[in-house]
């Protein structure tokens, strides 16, 4: 796949960013949408071609393909991207790296073990070494090389130059153990992620050092610990050349020599084919050459793809009869173009035969796309307008158009914080609403935006502005030119006109009068929709810790247009239910059901506390009980369906043609999309998601811009109202979700201080259950305050995952133990050809 802005790895304080260049929220009504619990979900299986090491041949070199050099070899600057971590991967030591499943696995190559030993008064973490682990030098990995990162990372000395300290400064104090092996780590404030700590591990030379942290890392690493070691770094010839580490304690790496080769997206079909490189994230167009290659030698039939492939017969016999017939020049130009297609076709067909020798591999990569809308300002600064987008959004459709064609399950993504097969994974979409278009449509009413609105005159503009004033002018100027020109004989009609001009002034008399009448029934309707919305409040708490758990009690307070079973209530008849449309209208109390969803938001996540055995957590019961709305989720805007009583009359009609307004302007959102090569189906996608908002009344303004100022100059400055872009996978969400959904906070410049959160949206309590699940060390416990704060993110609706991404990478059919690697970490000493004969360079094997 191919990838733009912010590459993966780069920093854990600062998430990194992949954005999708190949190849997008809904939730059942909120009464329905919680289970007694944890989701059990099945995470795609890795494809890597496993093989047991004694079926793995020793020797030969392998070339895998990275997207550019890594401007830097130290993981924790700023500019580190995915090159950086698959070479430090093979260089240095991970402590925890992931597993299948997506959880932190001890590593026993480096750690015989790691556990809290003490809790009160404060967590202390003892590490227990393997007493083997030396680094290339041959000096043993101790306390110093913990005690010189944690010092490096922690912040408080600016001289080192990091983006990645999350959880470093929270460590108090490092200390040597019982002996050696033994490294003690006592942290100020309870630490759940410490896992995350110290991987990649670098040695105390690196990490002592300000200069050789800034500097000496960024393009060699003298002293590693891994199964391989650093052999050399070529900018010329592009590529980063590692070899065995003689000092290597554990399995002996199966290859001799691993290459990391920067090779473009758009060279890597051409790459394969001529045998530079063995191992590639790949596309779906170079995918399905690969498929077709393999399909061609097998039935031995001439390609019926590639150049040529769609001329006629008829246009051959022309192009033929051009060339053999009598006009020279016209003869000259066919003949000059059949050999052009002749040397087109012939390269074609030995790339194809070339690329027989190559199979794809293919899971989904470790990572999420989501639409990401933006808060800070415009329409979609109300919450009712970012949740009309989630719902009108189709995303089983948006899942099924890149991954159906790929093989792959398509199954819309229902958490920001966790992917399918991870544990704590759980649908919480339920916290904003099911895609529906008439529920769209109401939002979008009782935000204000209504057919016709484009044509108004903005409400804000006053009697004697500006605007109107320079009006009158114009109008009193044309009047004098006419009656200059017609002379005394318009006498009657200027009576005529003083006459209407003071019945206008009466007019204005009365309407002024009315006004204050109008105020006054407003101002007594106001008290009578605050006397409501204190009721319907009331009415969402008793339906979120309802003793009864069923549907209905979960609906208490939440009636939507159509149904005529109200709990508690006898049946509403519709004024004319023979002609009445039944669909969802704003409610007067927007403010309190915006209340009411955020409570549900709660109860869905307090709901899925419940242990295997029934009995429900404490803290989850207490939360469930006595959450009350707080003064960030006062937020305006109608919850998500905009729920009012059976019969309400409809905002708009059904069907919406042509884009929504307000105050004299159209509701048109800017849609940013990468204009590169490889960005194809990341546009494709885009494309559908505008058609869809186009259904409510939602017009898009579709602007491409070159992929290297995708990110920098669009998603990070805020240029942009809708975008799509990728977060990868993580086993510490509570660590590495918070500066993506961190409520921004303001600057001394008057600007927003958003972290990694691009969409500018957030809330104090989202904050908050971040914060608690960090320093939450019972593990169950954190996971759900993870679904808490998940649930929120939902009802937010900044940013609204649609699916996880699909990774295909080319390998050399000899090839095992490597390819679509799923959630885990390679083993890149189990990597190698299983054919003995495969050993050697890859230019001088033939395919």
């Amino acid at each position: 796949m191919s990838h733009v802005g912010v590459p993966r790895g780069t920093v854990r304080k600062r998430r990194s960013l992949a954005l999708l260049t190949a190849g997008v929220l809904t939730i059942p009504a909120l009464a329905g949408c919680s289970s007694d619990s944890e989701e059990t979900s099945r995470g795609v299986p890795q494809d890597i071609a496993p093989a047991a090491r004694d079926r793995v041949a020793d020797g030969s070199t392998v070339n895998w393909a990275v997207d550019a050099m890594p401007t830097t070899l130290n993981a924790f600057q700023a500019d580190a991207d995915s090159a950086t971590t698959k070479i430090t991967g093979a260089l240095l030591p991970t402590l925890f790296p992931m597993d299948a499943a997506g959880q932190p696995k001890l590593n026993p190559d480096y750690l015989e073990s790691a556990k809290i030993i003490e809790r009160e008064p404060k967590q202390v973490v003892l590490y227990k070494l393997n007493q083997q682990a030396v680094w290339s030098d041959g000096r043993e990995i101790g306390a110093p090389d913990f005690v010189a990162q944690w010092r490096a990372l922690s912040g408080k000395d600016s001289a080192f130059w990091t983006a990645r300290n999350a959880g470093y400064e929270r460590i108090e104090k490092i200390e040597r153990g019982a002996d050696d092996l033994q490294v003690r780590v006592t942290f100020a404030k309870p630490y759940a992620d410490w896992r995350s700590l110290f991987s990649p591990l670098y040695p105390k030379e690196i990490t002592g050092k300000p200069d050789t942290f800034n500097d000496g890392a960024r393009t060699a690493l003298k002293n590693t610990a891994g199964p391989f070691q650093l052999k050399s770094v070529s900018k010329a010839k592009g590529t980063v050349t590692l070899t065995r580490n003689p000092r290597w304690w554990g399995d002996k790496a199966k290859l001799d020599t691993l290459v990391f080769r920067a090779v473009a997206p758009k060279d890597r079909t051409k790459a394969l084919a001529d045998g530079t490189v063995h191992i590639t994230d790949v596309d779906a167009t170079t995918a399905d050459r690969i498929a077709l290659a393999l399909r061609d030698g097998s039935n031995g039939q001439p390609l019926t793809h590639g150049p040529g492939a769609d001329l006629t017969p008829a246009a051959a016999l022309r192009s033929w009869a051009l060339a053999h017939g009598s006009d020279e020049e016209q003869a000259e130009i066919a003949q000059a173009a059949r050999e052009k297609n002749r040397k087109a076709v012939a390269a074609y067909g030995a790339e194809q035969k070339a690329l027989r020798g190559y199979a794809v591999r293919k899971s989904l990569e470790p990572a999420y796309t989501q639409l990401a809308l933006n808060g800070e300002s415009g329409p979609l600064a109300d919450d009712r307008v970012r949740r009309a987008v989630a719902r009108a959004l189709d995303r089983q459709e948006l899942a099924e158009t890149v991954l159906k064609p790929l093989g792959l399950p398509a199954k819309p993504l229902g958490s920001h914080l966790a992917l399918a097969g991870q544990p704590g994974y759980k649908d919480g979409s339920g916290a904003l609403g099911d895609q529906n278009t008439k529920e769209a449509q109401a939002l979008l009413a009782d935000a204000g935006w209504t057919q016709g609105g484009a044509a108004e005159k903005p409400k804000d503009t006053k009697a004697g502005s500006e605007a109107e004033k320079k009006a009158d002018k114009d109008e009193a100027d044309k009047k004098k030119d006419a009656e200059g020109k017609e002379g005394a004989g318009d006498t009657e009609d200027k009576e005529g006109t003083e006459k209407t001009e003071a019945e206008e002034k009466t007019t204005d008399k009365d309407e002024a009068e009315d006004k204050k009448k109008t105020d006054k029934d407003e101002a007594e309707d106001k008290k009578k929709t605050d006397k409501d919305a204190d009721k319907d409040e009331e009415k969402a708490d008793r339906a979120a810790v309802g003793s009864d758990d069923s549907a209905a009690s979960r609906a208490e307070g939440l009636y939507i247009v159509g149904q005529d079973d109200k709990p508690g209530a006898a049946p509403v008849q519709a004024p004319d239910a023979s002609t009445a449309t039944h669909v969802l209208a704003p409610s007067r109390a927007a403010a309190a059901q915006s209340l009411a969803l955020l409570r549900q938001a709660s109860a869905v996540s307090a709901v899925s506390a419940v242990s295997e055995d029934g009995t429900t957590a404490e803290a989850a019961s207490k939360a469930t009980t006595q959450d009350k709305a707080t003064a960030q989720d006062k937020q305006p805007g109608g919850a998500a369906g905009a729920y009012a009583p059976l019969g309400t009359a409809a905002p708009a009609p059904a069907s919406v043609k042509g884009p929504l307004g307000k105050d004299g302007k159209t509701l048109t959102l800017r849609f940013v999309l990468p204009s590169g090569p490889g960005s194809q189906s990341l546009r494709g996608v885009g494309e559908r998601i505008a058609a869809m908002l186009e259904k409510i009344g939602i017009g898009t303004e579709i602007t491409k811009v070159p992929d290297e100022s995708y990110f920098k100059d669009h998603i990070a400055s805020g240029d942009y109202d809708l975008a799509l872009y990728s977060w990868p996978a993580t086993a510490y969400p509570a660590t590495d979700g918070r500066p993506i959904y961190a409520k921004p906070e303001p600057a001394t410049d008057g600007s927003l201080l958003v972290e990694q959160n691009y969409t500018r949206v957030g809330t104090d309590h989202i904050d908050q259950l971040f914060d608690q699940a960090v320093a939450e060390l019972d593990e169950k416990a954190a996971r759900e305050l993870m679904k808490q704060a998940d649930a929120r993110i939902w009802a937010a609706a900044g940013s609204i995952p649609l699916f996880q991404r699909p990774q295909l990478v080319a390998v050399d059919k000899k090839l095992a133990n490597v390819g679509a690697f799923g959630f885990a970490a390679p083993r890149y000493q189990d990597i190698g050809f299983t054919d003995r004969q495969a050993a050697g360079s890859p230019a001088d094997r033939k395919k």
